[in-house]
């Protein structure tokens, strides 16, 4: 499936792009909300959709104008704040009202980027009513990518993630047989230079200071522990169609190269830029054209120096166990995936050490009977079993 043929022919630009944005009041939500007030007359922000935020989604359907919002988390129903949603403005409740709106008439692409496993549905149906999908959420390929991609269509595709957006503006133009390797770039998170022993007694306080990037708490610890890039590595196996040892990562603490391929003359083309997640969501909703940015940009005459290095996999287990579920595939990396989710969160609530993440991870991992990957069914019955699992494991730790 070629995913870099040329869009503008399958889109108009004669009317402003009409934009579902699910998660609207998270870190990408936010940002994305910047992107549209930069360009209302390219964007249009038409449905809207939030966990549980209400006072922020009836904020952006009154600024923005949004026709169809909805809540996923169904406690909120009676929330007096929704009373305040624009005159006309249809709203819904639960998972499946949240996945609805990724097939609405008047939305031309959905912006995927609520948190975890649940983004799998509404890009299961963004692809299937044959939209532009625009993921923002890993979570979705790294579980599902067997399933989600065979649905893409070719041009339909353009990832937010920043390492996939710059791999994506590499390939373009490319021929798929010429690439040899992707180098997938990581800010090495705030513990770079640990060792696994002094990575015992470290805080979700400490694991929330990132260098460089402003994200949300789960992906924020995710990048500590270096799964995030685990995730990603099995993300760009799915998006570009490489084998998972074919993706490379690379310590760039700097955060300025976002991610590079390397072709088989040896050239290699990388995507540089400012550490401004805007950018990359820019260039998802503008393709294939390029609009002037809300962010800042590089003067790169007085930059810090770039530098490189390799992951420490004996510190950072969490990094080798996700790429061995990506090789083995099948429903390992949804095992994985729930394992982690659980892990992350129970971190951030002092119920677990920081290197416990790994350990009630791998003990999933050991514990799941992996097989082929069919439905979205089969998808939720190994997400919950290994998310029991790793209840277990939490309670024998405390």
């Amino acid at each position: 499936m070629n995913i870099f043929e040329d869009i503008s022919s399958t889109m108009t630009r004669e009317r402003p792009l009409r934009v579902a944005l699910l998660g609207c009041t998270g870190s990408i939500g936010m940002q994305t909300l910047d992107v549209v007030r930069m360009h209302p007359d390219k964007l249009r922000l038409t449905a809207l959709a939030v966990n549980s935020s209400c006072r922020g989604l009836v904020d952006a359907a009154r600024e923005f104008g949004a026709a169809h919002v909805a809540v996923a988390d169904e406690s909120y129903r009676n929330d007096p704040i929704l009373d305040e949603l624009p005159e006309g403005c249809k709203l819904g409740f639960g998972r499946d009202a949240v996945t609805r709106l990724a097939s609405l008439p008047d939305v031309d692409c959905v912006l995927v980027a609520v948190v975890g496993e649940a983004g799998i549905w509404a890009s299961h149906e963004a692809l299937r009513a044959g939209k532009i999908w625009a993921p923002a959420n890993k979570e979705a390929l790294v579980i599902g990518g067997d399933i989600l991609m065979p649905m893409a269509k070719p041009g339909r595709v353009l990832p937010v993630d920043s390492e996939h957006n710059a791999i994506y503006q590499c390939l373009v133009g490319e021929r798929r047989h010429d690439v040899r390797k992707i180098w997938i770039t990581c800010s090495g998170g705030p513990f770079f230079g640990r060792s696994r022993a002094e990575l015992a007694d470290v805080t979700a306080a400490d694991a929330l200071a990132h260098p460089t990037w402003k994200m949300g708490a789960k992906i924020t610890i995710d990048c500590a522990t270096l799964m995030n890039k685990g995730l990603e590595v099995i993300e760009a196996h799915h998006l570009f169609d490489v084998p998972i040892d074919d993706v490379e990562v690379l310590v760039h603490r700097q955060s300025k190269i976002h991610s590079a391929v390397e072709f088989a003359d040896g050239s290699v083309k990388a995507q540089l830029g400012p550490s401004d997640m805007r950018v990359a969501i820019q260039y998802a909703l503008s393709y294939p054209e390029r609009w002037d940015s809300p962010a800042t940009h590089v003067d790169w005459r007085t930059s810090e120096p770039l530098t490189f290095a390799a992951p420490d996999t004996d510190a950072f287990r969490c990094l080798d166990l996700a790429l061995c579920a990506g090789r083995t595939g099948g429903t390992l990396p949804c095992a994985m995936n729930a394992a982690n989710e659980v892990a992350n969160e129970a971190f951030r609530a002092g119920r677990c050490g920081f290197t416990d993440v790994d350990a009630i991870v791998e003990g999933v991992m050991d514990a799941t009977n992996v097989e082929s990957l069919t439905s979205l069914g089969q998808v939720a019955e190994v997400d919950s079993l290994a998310r029991a699992q790793a209840r277990e494991l939490l309670e024998r730790l405390s």
